[in-house]
């Protein structure tokens, strides 16, 4: 370690056999220390302050205080603790509800002692480690991400086909027999859902993904 600190790594998990076996798993490595191991998320987020992890192991799936919970609740205090999600899930759902809280990297339990240690370095480095399988799921995702405007309603797309042919909200209101504040409401609703900033760029965005006439 040439008088290096070792990483400081806390498990949580809500088996006391799971937390065991990463312990021993861990222990060869010299560079690498287990200060804490907790059951629930809701312990790890108490004893964060306290042991200073540099690196956590998180179990997602727990009785109480579950992974993504706990995961942002230390992301907002302690954000410079870094978290690798740690399950046997590989669930849509939860891989993005993992990363969405904050997880620097997502491993299944399958994984060997010499790539656990290699993804908890990585992680103390800054550098994110995602498990294939989990990867694979998330691509999967982004491939199959509905098309734009998958959302508007059959109202809203009367609304953009009027907006595209230059009418007013005044004259979107009158033609549709709707007040001005409500086609005011309905033009706002649809430049949300199509991340457009104004009027123009929904009536290009509407003609290029033909959900206009």
């Amino acid at each position: 370690m040439d008088g290096q600190k070792p990483i400081r790594v806390m498990i949580v998990d809500d088996h006391r056999l799971i937390r065991d076996g990463l312990k021993m798993l861990l222990a060869v490595h010299d560079d690498l220390e287990v200060v804490a191991d907790v059951g629930d998320g809701g312990e790890a987020i108490q004893l964060c302050a306290r042991v200073e992890p540099d690196v956590i192991l998180m179990d997602i799936v727990m009785p109480k205080v579950d992974g993504p919970t706990a995961t942002a609740r230390i992301r907002e205090s302690l954000p410079h603790i870094k978290i690798i999600a740690l399950t046997s899930f590989v669930e849509e759902e939860l891989i993005q509800n993992m990363l969405k809280s904050g997880a620097d990297g997502y491993l299944l339990k399958d994984v060997n002692a010499k790539e656990l240690a290699e993804a908890i370095r990585a992680s103390y480095q800054g550098r994110s480690t995602i498990h294939p399988a989990a990867a694979q799921v998330m691509a999967r995702t982004l491939r199959q991400s509905p098309p734009l405007g998958h959302d508007l309603t059959e109202r809203e797309r009367e609304v953009l086909s009027l907006l595209a042919n230059g009418k007013t909200n005044k004259e979107i209101a009158e033609e549709l027999t709707i007040s001005p504040a409500t086609a005011r409401g309905h033009v706002s609703n649809i430049l949300s859902k199509l991340g457009a900033s104004n009027r123009t760029e929904a009536t290009a965005l509407a003609m290029k993904h033909k959900l206009v006439p």
